[in-house]
């Protein structure tokens, strides 16, 4: 697929997102599974485009059906592809279904797709002649120790380069088959992050110290690099935390 958005050097892109584009297959009560556009970064990615933020998506598409659609629904969002043409490796897949309380539950097929079909010397490449970045923003499914020789270097070398870090948790533990090993890496991967996004059940499955979500965050905070968290609570809203002490700065769930 040429990619109409393909980057000049003088590119105004100033945020770039690395992680996961699949289909979620998401079951509907007659039995049947509905196709959708998904994966965490890839709606990030779409959502920092809708607010007129010209960001890239680094990772590789598939030339089959699912990659076709991804690929429209990011060029149509105005969002830039970093790669020149889509790839053989077919598109990476999810089945999702939701419980009685509103929460989903994953199964995943991700040997040998497109959106792991890169390394972490792409990623950098992919950024280095973006003058404009000032921002870059992974997590998720990106944050499986199976790739942390993709991810980690990159991470690094944004860092070196003066890029603000997001990271956005977003566990999946029913998919790793060492949650020790999970939980260590995704330790390792937040010590790059200036900004980290999570939900009170991330923190339930890093197993950090503390009695309710709130001190958990802080004790998160307090033991990484970054400087802001936005903490989800579900229902009962959200918390934004700020500095090395973990201060609520501003809060939605009144129980700051």
């Amino acid at each position: 697929m040429e990619n109409p958005n393909m980057m000049q050097i003088n590119s105004p892109v100033q945020v770039a997102t690395a992680g996961e584009a699949l289909i979620d297959f998401i079951a509907n009560a007659d039995g049947r599974f509905e196709p959708c556009l998904g994966g965490a970064v890839y709606n990030l990615t779409r959502a920092i485009a809708r607010q007129g933020v010209a960001t890239m998506y680094l990772n590789p598409l598939s030339r089959d059906r699912f990659g076709r659609r991804l690929a429209q629904a990011l060029l149509d969002d105005g969002v830039h592809l970093a790669g020149p043409q889509a790839v053989v490796n077919v598109t990476s897949l999810a089945v999702v279904n939701v419980n009685e309380q509103g929460h989903p539950d994953y199964a995943f097929y991700r040997e040998g797709v497109a959106d792991r079909a890169t390394s972490a010397d792409a990623l950098t490449q992919a950024c280095g002649p973006l003058h404009n970045l000032s921002l870059v923003c992974t997590g998720a499914l990106a944050l499986s120790p199976d790739d942390a020789a993709v991810y980690l270097p990159w991470l690094a070398a944004q860092r070196q380069a003066g890029r603000t870090v997001v990271i956005d948790a977003n566990l999946r533990p029913s998919v790793m088959p060492d949650l020790a090993v999970y939980r260590s890496h995704v330790m390792t991967s937040l010590q790059y992050a200036d900004v980290i996004k999570a939900s009170d059940e991330d923190l339930l499955c890093l197993e950090l110290p503390g009695d309710d979500a709130l001190a958990q965050a802080k004790s998160l905070l307090q033991g990484t690099r970054a400087r802001v968290m936005a903490l989800t609570l579900g229902g009962a809203g959200a918390v934004l935390l700020t500095g090395a002490v973990g201060r609520c700065l501003s809060m939605w769930s009144g129980n700051c």
